[in-house]
């Protein structure tokens, strides 16, 4: 984009061809089946989010993230699925999914999918073709069969872990009713890992890609990116041995992991990003890869990915210190990479930064449970908040207050930085996690294969208010797959719609400046002689000061276009960042 025009003085023609639209978008991640219930059925769907562009075009986001909307026995929220060309039809159809497209692009708003390679669901054609074959037949090669260790191959082919607990290995039974071979699962043993050393599977993801960049998808997330290529090479080793190299200085830098973060993964990426190139606007990417920083910029790369999700600032507590090294690295890192970075603070998969920032300090780091492995040496640091939800949640742990001002403070900066943002579905709410799930009514399997260890990402995903009427706050019907909170009410859209002050009304503000203000990808920090405070300026003269500290830090001179929270007799008070563009 032009360092001279800003994305707002472009016509939408012009947006919808720019071919980086992406290097500064605000993407908006919808997890579908909690977003809007169209056919009131207690699920969300994508005619509701066709429903919904209108508040999304007012929102002013650029993009939206779908997560998971394919065929799938929700053994992983939608990230086990059976056919990876077509829509679950408890979501919708086809015809559905290019009715929201066309939605969207008139909207202006660009569309990104979620694409899950590392693995299938067990119930995709491929898998059910391979259990019914023999040994050694093509059928099993699309996948990583093994025989068992032991006297009757009755123990696993290694001794590693899954992600949701228990073994890595799952054995299966032979079509004449034996005890047989072992696959390799990752995640849950609903999700089967592919062979990527077969070219078939190759061919059939670059035929996918092709089919949804066809329907006029803009762009794909890819989930574990830093998967995929693996070595199983004999002898295999011990998670001991491996978890001791994890925790070195070097960890697995040189990529030697056996099945994370390996070299070869990057030849996929490279035939992918041929096929992006075909488009006009090139298709987008971005690397879901939980990696070592010395090693995200290759998945960044033009001749890669495009862009690399960072979660540094998602693992960050909310400190001065800690967000300005983060953000100084990574605006470093972009910059040699060619790429734009991403800025992140909730999705999916981690507890909401409203409850995060709202725990004690040093008990607020937001782990994804996809990073969870000890042995990938890329562990976040310090504790998730997972903690407090498995310790029942004590309400004398949270400041609810503290950590919505907070969460608003951090979202604000973050909208100012240079680079796109993600937003997670319900953060322009402020919804914090809920956490009054009965243990029967949850759904994610990490919870119910790792009980005591993993409380699960349910409470992030409880489908949003949009009422605060209704026994379901507006959300489809009467009912909501999962179970929403009374004090969801308060936070509801048309709670909050037009009221000054609000979240919502905040996240419509900044998301507007933010369009009007933005040009160059550069910062530069201004010394404010207070370690608390930090203050930087984009071009033009936008400047933004967050207050981390305790007390109210003077301004400096120009107008106050938003602020997370009211001012202090013109000064800026704890926990809240403005935006000053000085007067001409």
């Amino acid at each position: 984009m032009s360092t001279s025009a800003t994305k707002a003085n472009l016509s939408h023609s012009d947006r919808m061809a720019d071919p980086n639209w992406w290097r500064q978008a605000a993407v908006y991640q919808i997890y579908p089946r909690s977003f809007y219930d169209a056919n009131g059925d207690g699920l969300g769907d994508i005619k509701g989010i066709t429903a919904k562009v209108p508040y999304l075009k007012e929102l002013g986001v650029d993009a939206v993230w779908l997560s998971p909307f394919y065929p799938s026995a929700l053994a992983d929220g939608g990230y086990d699925v059976d056919d990876y060309r077509n829509v679950d039809p408890k979501l919708g159809t086809l015809e559905d999914f290019d009715e929201m497209a066309a939605a969207l692009h008139a909207a202006g708003i660009k569309l990104v999918v979620d694409i899950v390679p590392n693995h299938s669901s067990d119930r995709h054609e491929w898998f059910k073709e391979a259990l019914a074959s023999p040994k050694g037949s093509a059928a099993r090669d699309r996948y990583i069969f093994r025989d068992g260790n032991g006297e009757n191959g009755e123990l696993p082919p290694s001794d590693w872990d899954s992600v949701f607990g228990g073994p890595i290995w799952e054995r299966i039974t032979e079509p004449d009713g034996t005890a047989g071979q072992w696959y390799m699962h990752i995640f849950a043993k609903e999700q089967p890992d592919f062979n990527w050393e077969n070219p078939e599977i190759r061919e059939d993801f670059l035929k996918t890609l092709r089919f949804w960049s066809d329907r006029g998808v803009d762009g794909f997330r890819i989930d574990v990116a830093h998967g995929m290529a693996k070595d199983l090479s004999e002898p295999m080793p011990m998670k001991a041995d491996l978890a001791a190299k994890a925790h070195n200085t070097d960890g697995f830098t040189d990529g030697s992991h056996p099945f994370w973060d390996r070299d070869e993964v990057h030849e996929v990426y490279a035939e992918w990003r041929k096929l992006f190139n075909e488009y006009n606007p090139p298709r987008t990417a971005v690397a879901e890869a939980w990696v070592h920083e010395s090693r995200r910029a290759r998945y960044a790369s033009p001749e890669g990915l495009g862009q690399a999700f960072n979660f540094d600032l998602l693992q960050s507590d909310f400190d001065a210190a800690s967000f300005k090294k983060i953000i100084t690295d990574n605006l470093v890192a972009a910059k040699e990479s060619g790429a734009s970075s991403t800025w992140v603070f909730s999705n999916h998969d981690v507890v909401r930064h409203a409850t995060r920032y709202g725990l004690p300090k040093g008990g607020s780091v937001a782990q994804g449970t996809n990073a969870a492995q000890d042995i990938t040496g890329t562990e976040p640091k310090g504790q998730d908040g997972k903690g407090w939800l498995l310790a029942g949640a004590p309400a004398d742990e949270l400041d609810i207050e503290r950590g919505l001002r907070r969460a608003r403070a951090a979202s604000l900066l973050l909208l100012a930085l240079p680079g796109s943002a993600y937003l997670y579905q319900g953060e322009e709410l402020g919804l914090r996690e809920v956490t009054e799930i009965p243990d029967a009514e949850r759904q994610d399997p990490s919870f119910f294969r790792n009980k005591g260890v993993e409380i699960g990402r349910d409470g992030c995903r409880v489908p949003l208010p949009w009422t605060p009427e209704g026994s379901a706050f507006g959300f489809g019907g009467d009912t909501a797959h999962l179970p929403q909170p009374a004090w969801f009410k308060d936070y509801a859209v048309s709670t909050q719609e037009g009221v000054e002050g609000s979240t919502l009304e905040l996240y419509r503000k900044a998301l507007r400046l933010r369009s009007e203000l933005q040009t160059d990808e550069e910062l530069e920090w201004v010394e404010t002689g207070k370690p608390d405070v930090l203050h930087f300026s984009r071009h033009g003269g936008w400047e933004t000061v967050t207050n981390f500290g305790t007390e109210a830090f003077e301004l400096p001179a120009g107008t106050v276009v938003v602020s997370s929270g009211p001012l202090e007799d013109g000064k800026l008070p704890a926990d809240t960042t403005a935006w000053v563009v000085r007067d001409a």
